[in-house]
């Protein structure tokens, strides 16, 4: 109880009473059945601010082969499985090094994409791609690595034909969300989930509309597009 309460008060100074008290709520209805509700953010314009890579940091897409030596660091959160499924659909990871050691990354992906809920899958507009799995290493936090590998990543896709970024943020994740509108990222709709009879489903809200973002059973294939396979090596300078 006493922690509970502790984390309210931290919550509170972080991000108020209004915000607070919605956690607090949507804490309240999962504990009787299943809703998390996602809301939907984009980008489309590149932040100048962002797009140089700081010394003596290295940053780019890597190659599956690079890829597959970090599985064996799990402080890098990326398992052998999630390599595998994300390789075979084609994602790609955009990624800072410190040397070899993997500072910080990003997933994007160019169709139907696993979100951890039930077998539902997200798709949206295919002039868009999908980033997910940001992380960045407790070391190298606090240095603008997530939003400039994510900065970069969005400008070789601009490069390439696609018109910016999408993602999602769940709703009581206040900190990610702030995150994201530094970054440029803004809220167009929300995704509402829930569980009935032990199957998911999904209502998008109407802002989801323009970008086509919605989630669906993995049952129905996806479709891929790729805006131009990046190598190893970033171009920009």
């Amino acid at each position: 109880m006493v922690q509970k309460l502790l984390g309210i008060r931290r919550m509170l100074e972080r991000h108020g009473f209004w915000n607070t008290l919605y956690a607090l709520a949507l804490d309240s209805i999962a504990s009787i059945f299943v809703l998390r509700i996602l809301r939907g953010v984009y980008v489309e314009a590149p932040d100048p601010s962002f797009l140089r890579c700081p010394d003596p940091y290295t940053a780019g897409f890597l190659p599956a082969q690079e890829l597959r030596e970090y599985t064996r660091d799990p402080d890098t959160e990326l398992s052998a499985s999630f390599l595998d499924q994300a390789l075979a659909r084609g994602d790609e990871c955009y990624a800072i090094r410190d040397g070899q050691t993997l500072a910080a990354y990003g997933w994007y992906s160019f169709g139907g994409t696993p979100i951890g809920i039930g077998d539902l899958v997200l798709t949206f507009d295919r002039r868009y791609v999908y980033m997910y799995k940001g992380f960045t290493d407790p070391r190298y936090r606090g240095q603008r690595l997530h939003g400039i590998g994510m900065t970069r990543a969005m400008q070789h896709y601009k490069d390439n034909g696609c018109k910016g970024l999408v993602s999602y943020v769940e709703a009581r994740n206040f900190d990610s969300l702030k995150s994201c509108l530094r970054m440029g990222y803004r809220v167009f709709g929300s995704v509402y989930v829930t569980r009935i009879f032990g199957r998911y489903v999904a209502l998008s809200s109407p802002g989801c509309r323009r970008f086509d973002f919605r989630l669906r059973s993995a049952q129905i294939g996806p479709a891929y597009r790729t805006f131009g396979k990046a190598g190893s090596r970033s171009t920009l300078p």
